[in-house]
């Protein structure tokens, strides 16, 4: 079912439509494992079935790769943790697809390997090719591969202080990390890691192997060969750093991350802008937890980890991982609750959240490269002149970790500096999160923020100055923080702890209306 806002109903005509439902937007809320547990583990074969097929009818057309296939990553985590649920033939194919690709020449989705494999290894990774069928790779781009993947590894694990992956015992033929060149552009991927065994006595960690294309050819990744490897590189050992903290942990958190650590070692590149317009930089209506199997939102919310970096410092993301791992001393929180953790007494996560909203309001302003990034999708666009207002119909309602903006300009008709704009917020009770900030941009171009100080019902009133002299124009941002979540188990969902928030589709209403001081 698609999420749509309510009307709204002005006093003077509006001048665009208000926000509509989110195209490809599934609401996946109340989904459930049709049969338990074991449906559960069928539901995940399915789903790896699916996101290794590819296409059927040859290689995607250039500049399709991963833009709408089903995740890899997640799908095979899924599908290894499901594992001892399935039994007979389903067994069998799940074992398979789980299968490194020296181990997978049967394998009917095409990432196994048909005929003998070579590796180039140095101290700590060994790159395993094939020299011949559609996965061959050349000795030079497997030792251009290598030189990528240990230049990852010493900024991940060795500048940037994250754990290195489990070890695989004698797995690939020695206790070094593997890597895998095979052709998976032909299924429309980038790549993708594997989880493989548990550690013993953890069941939450687990060791890997990754999944590379085999030359990123340009004619179908639409990109230079050397960019793409990067950008995959560091997104893809990433998850296998993640494994070593918590290989089940929430995937939109998994993701978001390991996008944003794309920036981190190949910011030149900028391919992960290519999700911001999914992400909550355009799409703030869609929740910042939401993991779509078959879209792309969990990729463009890297840039709510940017916010956090550039407020908190590189570091906070580590510490982020920190209180999500399973590991000794570590926080064994699900993804919203550890970003909770990780920040300071100073900026609680409704208030850094709001900002995150606040910020992307203008973009160029808020982020270094900004000036590439898409603006959000408003919920109303419009000027108002003397005595003119603008109020919700009835409100409308608000998910979880998500909002609405709202950007109103002051008409040539209010050139008299005493004229002001009286914003009115109606949320729900303070306890299922609501926030509320106006923005302003002076006639400057300088921009002042405003929070909107809310009640125990949720209700606050703001007047700023809006007169041609003074701004050029507001926008009204309206939250849902709550990170209330009902995590026993019932639901399968694409949220955090694969739960039900508790506070969803509380409703709002907006009114703003100019009005004269003295």
């Amino acid at each position: 079912m698609r999420r749509t806002a309510a009307a709204l109903v002005a006093v003077v005509a509006l001048l665009s439509a208000p926000l509509g439902p989110a195209v490809g937007y599934a609401d996946d809320r109340a989904s459930r494992a049709p049969e338990g547990v074991a449906g559960e583990a069928e539901r995940a074969l399915a789903l790896a079935e699916e996101a290794l097929a590819g296409d059927a009818d040859g290689d995607p057309p250039a500049g399709h790769v991963g833009h709408d296939q089903p995740e890899a990553t997640i799908a095979l985590r899924d599908l290894f943790r499901s594992l001892p649920q399935l039994e007979g033939a389903e067994r069998r194919r799940a074992e398979r697809m789980l299968a490194r690709p020296t181990e997978g020449a049967q394998d009917p989705y095409g990432d196994g390997y048909r005929a003998r494999s070579v590796k180039t290894c140095n101290g700590r990774i060994c790159v395993h090719r094939v020299k011949r069928t559609r996965d061959r790779a050349t000795a030079a781009w497997a030792r251009r591969t290598l030189t990528t993947v240990d230049r990852v590894w010493s900024q991940q694990v060795g500048k940037m202080g994250y754990r290195r992956p489990l070890r695989d015992g004698r797995r690939g033929g020695n206790a070094k990390f593997d890597v895998y060149l095979a052709d998976v552009g032909d299924q429309g991927l980038f790549g993708y890691c594997a989880p493989e065994l548990t550690k013993p006595g953890n069941r939450r960690l687990a060791s890997g192997y990754c999944v590379l294309d085999n030359d990123f050819a340009r004619s179908q990744y639409a990109a230079k060969p050397v960019h793409s490897l990067r950008v995959t590189a560091a997104h893809e050992f990433f998850h296998a750093v993640q494994f070593a903290y918590d290989y089940l942990e929430d995937p939109w958190l998994m993701e978001a991350t390991a996008t944003w650590m794309e920036e981190r070692f190949a910011d030149a590149v900028n391919d992960n802008r290519r999700y911001l317009p999914q992400g909550q930089v355009a799409r703030p209506d869609i929740p910042l937890d939401y993991f779509d199997r078959s879209g792309t939102s969990q990729y463009g919310n890297w840039a709510f980890v940017e916010h956090l970096t550039q407020r908190f410092g590189t570091g906070f993301v580590r510490k982020v991982w920190r209180e999500a791992g399973n590991g000794p001393g570590d926080g064994r929180a699900w993804s919203t609750r550890a970003l909770e953790a990780a920040l300071p007494r100073s900026a609680p996560f409704a208030r850094t959240y709001l900002g995150f909203l606040a910020a992307n309001v203008v973009p160029a302003r808020s982020y270094p490269e900004g000036k590439h990034w898409p603006s959000p999708r408003l919920a109303y666009d419009g000027s108002l002149g003397r005595n003119q207002g603008v109020e919700s119909d009835q409100g409308f309602r608000v998910r979880h970790l998500a909002g609405y903006v709202f950007r109103v300009r002051p008409a040539r008709t209010l050139d008299d500096r005493r004229w002001q704009l009286r914003v009115r917020v109606d949320g729900p009770a303070r306890k299922t999160g609501p926030r509320a900030t106006v923005v302003r941009r002076t006639a400057s171009g300088a921009l002042r923020r405003t929070s909107v100080a809310l009640d125990g019902n949720g209700d606050g009133v703001v007047t700023v100055p809006f007169n041609r002299r003074q701004t050029s124009r507001v926008w009204v941002v309206v939250a849902n923080t709550s990170t209330r979540f009902d995590c026993r188990g019932k639901y399968v969902t694409g949220y955090s702890c694969g739960g039900r928030s508790r506070d969803d589709d509380r409703r709002y209403a907006v009114t703003f209306r100019t009005t004269r001081s003295g």
